[in-house]
């Protein structure tokens, strides 16, 4: 699965692709398909490498953020979204409200965002009926 990172300004794009290319990191960039751009990570990098491009990612939009809200028509152009991958394998694109995406990247990751929102997209995929707690959805250990 590629990890995407989306932009809605070119020059901030272009500063992590930058960064991207400075650690000798393949990617591709592309439209997104309501607006701004997806920059696509060819391969996974490393821990350590991919905490540093969190890192890197979450101060550009923390930049972004302040761009919009600077900008006196930013509350029409509000949108944030996250790339998963569904349970059968096909990309998909889960779009979230501006009062739910904030404070979910405020007190969470970027790789522990979409790890919740992939959880959340798989069960409702695959929805459980009647109680969470039943015998024939718990995973039984192989005796040995």
């Amino acid at each position: 699965m590629a990890t995407g990172y989306v932009f809605f300004e070119t020059d901030l794009r272009d500063r992590f692709v930058q960064g991207l290319v400075a650690r000798a990191l393949e990617s591709s960039t592309r439209e997104d398909v309501m607006e701004g751009w997806v920059v696509e990570l060819a391969a996974e990098p490393s821990d350590e490498v991919m905490e540093a491009i969190e890192a890197d990612y979450e101060a550009l939009m923390q930049e972004q953020m302040q761009r919009a809200e600077a900008r006196p028509d930013w509350g029409s152009h509000q949108v944030a979204s996250l790339n998963i991958t569904r349970a059968d394998g096909s990309p998909a694109v889960v779009r979230l409200p501006p009062a739910v995406a904030r404070p979910l990247m405020e007190h969470f990751s970027a790789e522990e965002a979409h790890a919740l929102v992939t959880a959340i997209a798989h069960s409702l995929e695959n929805p459980v009926d009647g109680p969470l707690c039943r015998k024939d959805l718990l995973k039984t250990r192989p005796q040995g």
